[in-house]
């Protein structure tokens, strides 16, 4: 006589559980928030996985090591790619720094140099100049960098950050933007820390191929 309810509640729960299975494990507006409208990307055909950071920033040289995992697990689709931020004058100088290093194409022997100098070495360059005398210590030659430094090419990068930050909401670093339309920070309410930004990044790349697969 109680058969059938008893198979009707088995039933109703394994539905909930491959309910709760299927649900996605990251949610937007509590992990990740939704970029509207979308910024266009700078990768082509790959996915953008887009880190705003600054060398002034503590948190970012904390960040450092999940930046290089999740670029070393990203998919052949995927494109890892840095955009410095300008929230303060001397962001702006190490912005400056950012964008000569990679167009003289040495960013990948000064980029985690830098950090090393800033938060192991405690140095304290607060000047071009006197990032241009770190940088040679790192064998880049001061004059073509102080002169690549303050090139028109420089110059319009720089004038494009402001635009891009308010684009994307930025409002803090270090801060993940993938492929123009998602934006994921560190959140200790929502239980965002550095390696579910990794993770919440990877599942973000997953689903917008999924979508070029269609």
């Amino acid at each position: 006589m109680f058969l059938r309810p008893l198979i009707l509640a088995a039933g109703l729960l394994f539905g909930t559980a491959a309910f709760a299975a299927d649900a996605p494990k990251w949610e937007a507006g509590k992990h990740y928030a939704l970029i509207d409208p979308p910024v266009p990307t700078s990768t082509g055909d790959k996915i953008e996985v887009l880190e705003v950071f600054s060398y002034a920033c503590p948190h970012c040289a904390h960040f450092q090591p999940s930046a290089d995992k999740l670029k070393a697990e990203l998919p052949k689709n995927a494109e890892f790619t840095l955009m410095p931020a300008d929230f303060q004058p001397i962001w702006l100088v190490f912005a400056r720094a950012f964008y000569a290093a990679k167009s003289m194409g040495v960013l990948d022997k000064t980029h985690q140099l830098t950090f090393d100098a800033l938060y192991r070495d405690n140095l304290r360059p607060q000047s071009l100049e006197e990032i241009a005398d770190l940088y040679a210590t790192y064998g880049v030659d001061k004059k073509t960098f102080l002169s690549t430094a303050q090139s028109f090419v420089v110059e319009g990068q720089l004038e494009q950050i402001r635009g891009r930050e308010m684009a994307y909401g930025i409002e803090s670093t270090p801060t993940l933007i993938i492929n123009g339309k998602y934006r994921v920070t560190a959140n200790t309410e929502a239980g965002v820390a550095f390696d579910q930004m990794v993770e919440i990044a990877q599942y973000l790349v997953a689903q917008e191929a999924k979508k070029t697969r269609k």
